[in-house]
């Protein structure tokens, strides 16, 4: 079993409206990463966050030329324009970058973040994905395990969650990639802490769900 287990979050290209069209506005940018969050969370009690990972990439269009995102990026993620140009890197660095953090730890995100921060993005790209599908898991599995409610879980989001458990994090940020991935680390640890969920579930992603 693993010793511990990644909870990632990423942040992808959107405009006013996007989700609600399902990106299928005639403006609508393709829904690629820009940031990926990611913090290490031990198996072992007390289940401590380990350690944190951040790293921004420089979106890039279909032709590989660098593209601006929609201002209401910046608004929602607080990941400024000036940043992104400062600190990115292209994606497949960025990707060789979360691999290496991760080490083989499974890896696991509030949705399906793996196929805007993978599967999409290096479509567009023109890469291989360096990180195959085995790897990654989808939280809300584990809440359903810990016996949450369903349509309970459906309403829950990794940036509002810890209201929900009674549990704060002052200073995450929602809508941050590192932010949500902390918040969402911080939901698991204390599900693991107070015997609702069995440290041994995150070991595999793609395990058979345990009800």
């Amino acid at each position: 079993m693993s010793q511990s287990a990644i909870i990632y979050d990423c942040e992808f290209a959107t405009a006013p409206g996007a989700p609600q069209r399902f990106w299928c506005g005639p403006l609508d940018p393709d829904p690629i990463v820009f940031q990926i969050g990611a913090v290490r969370l031990s198996l072992k009690a007390p289940f401590d966050s380990l350690e944190r990972f951040e790293v921004l990439i420089r979106p890039r269009d279909r032709d590989g030329d660098l593209i601006d995102l929609d201002p209401f990026n910046a608004q929602l993620t607080g990941v400024s324009a000036a940043r992104l140009a400062e600190e990115g890197v292209d994606l497949a660095e960025a990707l060789h970058r979360l691999e290496t953090f991760a080490a083989s730890d499974p890896m696991w995100a509030w949705g399906k973040d793996e196929f805007n921060m993978v599967a999409i993005s290096c479509y567009i790209a023109g890469i291989a994905p360096p990180i195959p599908a085995s790897r990654f898991g989808n939280a809300p599995v584990l809440l359903l395990e810990a016996g949450e409610p369903l349509d309970v879980i459906h309403n829950l989001r990794s940036n509002t969650m810890l209201e929900h458990f009674g549990l704060t994090l002052e200073d995450a940020r929602g809508h941050d990639a590192l932010g949500d991935a902390r918040m969402v680390a911080e939901v698991l640890r204390h599900l693991m802490e107070t015997g609702r969920l069995d440290p041994d579930h995150l070991s595999n992603p793609l395990r058979d769900t345990c009800l």
